[in-house]
């Protein structure tokens, strides 16, 4: 990627300091040649108070979903992995599967279902506004999140803000915050089997509602936002004097 390669050394090359929302990711920048010195870890916050715990079985009526309930959650491009997800639900049969977004894969998302006989227990969602996602992660056990790239994902951290634990691919900055049992499960492997190893594992061992929100308020916007105040405060001390 030789245009965006040099398009960020320009950028960061001029900036007084850049941010990232990961080691991961401050990681990959050192690989480019951007100073140490410059770079700085905010992870992404999340909303404690839109996300939160409901009751589950409410929430599972509302929604009209049963016991056992997978979620995927982003646009429906093939970086997202939906389709891993879908063919995982085969060898998951007491599982029903929500999928929400929209994007171009729709249609081939929704043949593969048929494809592998699962259709019947795969609802997509289309775009689901913020405000009724807290409604769907506490009908759900789980989020499933087969990423092939991610920075920082917030539907990661807002799951476990609603107490719904996570599987998802070792991408990014996740296993930063699926880092504790009480978190969920981080895959190794991108592929079919490893997700559903992940989620067999998870539903083993599976945490309470309350350890995972527990786990989810370490990364409330608080400190965030606390430390980038503080960094724009010195950077501003630094060009005035």
């Amino acid at each position: 990627y030789a245009v965006p390669r040099f398009l960020v050394r320009w950028a960061t090359g001029r900036s007084a300091a850049t941010v990232a929302v990961s080691t991961a990711l401050r990681d990959r920048l050192l690989t480019l040649g951007v100073s140490e010195e410059k770079l700085h870890v905010f992870r992404n916050g999340v909303d404690l108070e839109r996300f939160r715990p409901l009751p589950k079985d409410r929430c599972k009526t509302k929604l009209d979903v049963g016991r056992c309930v997978l979620l995927s959650v982003g646009n429906l491009i093939e970086l997202k992995g939906h389709d891993l997800v879908i063919r995982a639900l085969e060898q998951l049969p007491e599982f029903e599967l929500l999928i929400a977004g929209e994007g171009d894969l729709r249609e081939s998302l929704e043949s593969l279902a048929e494809q592998v006989g699962v259709a019947g227990r795969v609802r997509f969602l289309g775009a689901v506004p913020q405000s009724e996602l807290v409604d769907i992660y506490n009908a759900s056990d789980m989020l499933v999140l087969a990423s092939s790239n991610e920075g920082m994902p917030n539907v990661v951290l807002e799951s476990m803000a609603c107490g719904t634990p996570v599987v998802a691919t070792d991408v990014g900055g996740i296993p930063e915050v699926v880092c504790a049992p009480a978190a969920g499960v981080v895959v190794r492997q991108r592929d079919v089997d490893s997700i559903v190893a992940g989620v067999r594992n998870l539903l083993k061992d599976y945490p309470g509602t309350d350890a995972t929100r527990a786990h989810a308020e370490n990364f409330s916007w608080n400190s965030t936002v606390s430390g980038l105040c503080e960094l724009c405060e010195t950077l501003v001390a630094r060009a005035q004097s």
